[in-house]
């Protein structure tokens, strides 16, 4: 359905587009003004060429109203420049304040919200989004106003001149407008779902390049190109409706003006041979006629512009309006105040102390009765939770795959809030603390360990910037990279492409990160899966130093990481299904067996 131009430019989503606007209200206003004072110098120009026909047929001297269409040219030159100057860097500062915004929320968001979307389409938010918003906010509202100022200071004029040929363009110009009116709502559309298709196309691109080696190792290519460009030839296909559209719209619109110059050339000449004008006053009339094109092309322009930019408005103000963390924490806190116990009660008591000052007889992390989804209203991932981990020790969780252990790690991280339960960090409730508190104390190497943007340096320092030269090489020395590192031509200043590294490289980097930040609990999503023999076994020591000093919880599924392990918690289904040491499990748990035997472990290694 085709919606109204009304809708499509309704005061809601303007007030949206106005409100990137707003802050460079003063520039824009700047800006309006010296585009109002253009006008008025091009609308000045056919009277005072009336005044030089007027001198030429009286034969006064022609010095003067030549003197001021020369003084009109270049003033109108300069004021044109200068607003083209302010109105441009308007412009771009209103995309670097977009693009800033939308940057910062995007890694200050809560994960959920982010990962649910593709990232591809994220970009296009940040980045072809910004640019429409550019055109539509530092432009087309200025636009808008000149052009319209400007036809009617026009018919004004003309009125002034002669009322029967305004009149006789009056026709013409109804005729244009009721054009524009019915078409501009269809280019409005086309051109929103064509960038809609042009973020589809985003995701799903960033998606195919990410796992090029999968796609390739199956030979899917040609398939994966299919499924890319069927939004590509989408946005084509939106695309060229809008340009046929636009096409009708300026077609009708030049046909429109020029009928009516030729209509008033008609009439006009018809009433100067009655001497009812003079020829000077048609002649003002024409040029005011054919200067009709540059404000009807202008608002038609303009008016196509503001459309565009408000639905990128609105994507960008959609994106940007993802729940930060902060929020997600606040809003977590109010669903389990409720659930609150005498015993955390008495856990706040002792807050005065601070974190990091308990005995240590006290947990580090405390799961009560934690439950959580990834989504709202779906089924939780973990149930029921009651997890004590220790101040010192290694900490391994093993489960079914779908059991529940990385969104425990998920949940200690904060990046998933609780649905019900609360989670205690030396006794505190993770409410009243900010994730950056708790990520303060924490070290994490993911499974997948991406690399981060950046030089080998910069992945190192990530959590610790202050880090000394001596304290890199040692981390690298324990992770066994250093003789790799100083094979580097720039050494630890070697840009860090993913492409460049292999998967146990990848590993031992982010450990080597999370050991440098020394935390107070080090979390490992299967830390060690991509290493060989060897470097596993060095990993393992570091594992077994850290474990010393503090806190290691590990989600397993290798064997050296389990026999390792000082507690093993087993799940199932989002629940702690059993706990205690490996011979214990072996003995109590017929699951843990089960998994034993899935790791190959004999009796005699058991």
């Amino acid at each position: 359905m085709k919606r109204s131009v009304a809708s499509v430019t309704s005061a809601p989503r303007l007030r949206v587009l106005w409100s990137f606007a707003r802050p460079h209200r003063r520039t824009l206003l700047h800006g309006l003004a010296l585009a109002l004072v253009a006008s008025a110098l091009g609308l000045a120009t056919p009277m005072v060429t009336k005044q030089v026909l007027d001198a030429l047929g009286d034969g006064a001297s022609l010095a003067g109203p030549v003197a001021v269409l020369l003084v009109l040219l270049v003033a109108g030159g300069a004021v044109a420049y200068w607003q083209w100057i302010i109105l441009g860097a308007m412009g771009e500062r209103v995309v670097l304040d977009a693009r800033e915004s939308l940057v910062r929320h995007l890694l200050r968001a809560a994960v959920p919200g982010v990962t649910r979307r593709p990232p591809g389409e994220l970009v296009t938010r940040v980045t072809s989004d910004t640019v429409l918003l550019r055109e539509a906010a530092a432009e087309s509202l200025v636009g808008l106003v000149n052009g319209s100022v400007t036809l009617v200071g026009s018919l004004v004029l003309m009125a002034f001149l002669d009322p029967v040929l305004l009149g006789t363009t009056l026709v013409a110009i109804c005729l244009v407008a009721l054009a524009f009116v019915f078409l501009m709502p269809g280019i409005a559309h086309a051109q929103e779902r064509a960038q809609e298709h042009v973020g589809g196309l985003g995701g799903t691109l960033e998606g195919a390049l990410r796992a090029i080696r999968t796609v390739k190792s199956h030979r899917a290519e040609e398939r994966m190109a299919d499924r890319i460009l069927a939004d590509a030839r989408a946005s084509a296909e939106h695309g060229v409706r809008a340009v046929r559209r636009e096409a009708l719209a300026w077609t009708t619109a030049w046909t429109g003006v020029n009928l009516a110059v030729i209509t008033v050339l008609a009439v006009g000449a018809w009433r100067v041979g009655q001497g009812q004008l003079e020829v000077s006053g048609l002649i003002a009339f024409l040029l005011y006629a054919f200067a009709l094109m540059e404000p009807v092309t202008e608002l038609s322009q303009n008016v196509t512009s503001l459309q565009s930019g408000v639905a990128a408005a609105e994507r960008i103000r959609q994106t940007d309006a993802l729940p930060l963390e902060e929020r997600a924490g606040r809003a977590a806190a109010a669903r389990v105040t409720a659930q609150r116990t005498a015993a955390s009660a008495g856990a706040r008591g002792d807050d005065a102390r601070g974190v990091g000052v308990r005995g240590d007889d006290t947990p580090v992390l405390l799961f009560r009765d934690v439950t959580a989804s990834h989504a709202p209203g779906a089924p939780p991932a973990v149930r029921g939770v009651d997890l004590a981990v220790p101040r010192r020790g290694h900490l391994a969780i093993v489960g079914p795959s779908g059991a529940g252990k990385t969104t425990l790690l998920s949940l200690v991280l904060r990046f998933l809030e609780p649905t019900g339960g609360e989670l205690l960090l030396d006794g505190r409730p993770y409410r009243d603390l900010a994730p950056a508190d708790v990520r303060a104390r924490l070290a994490y190497v993911e499974q997948d360990t991406p690399v981060v943007p950046g030089t080998l340096r910069d992945n190192l320092l990530l959590a610790r910037p202050d880090a000394t030269e001596a304290e890199l090489r040692a981390v690298l020395r324990d992770v066994r990279l250093d003789e790799r590192v100083a094979a580097l031509d720039e050494g630890l200043d070697t840009p860090l492409a993913t492409a460049s590294v292999s998967g146990g490289e990848r590993q031992r980097v982010a450990l080597a990160r999370a050991l440098l930040a020394t935390p107070d609990v080090l979390l490992l999503d299967e830390a060690t899966a991509q290493l060989d023999g060897l470097t596993e076994a060095a990993v393992h020591d570091c594992v077994r130093a850290r474990a010393r000093d503090g806190a290691v919880v590990t989600v397993a599924h290798r064997l050296s990481t389990v026999v390792d392990a000082d507690t093993i918690v087993v799940m199932e289904n989002g629940r702690v299904r059993a706990q205690g040491g490996h011979r214990e499990l072996l003995a109590t748990d017929e699951l843990y067996r089960e998994l034993v035997e899935s790791l190959r472990m004999d009796a005699g290694i058991a």
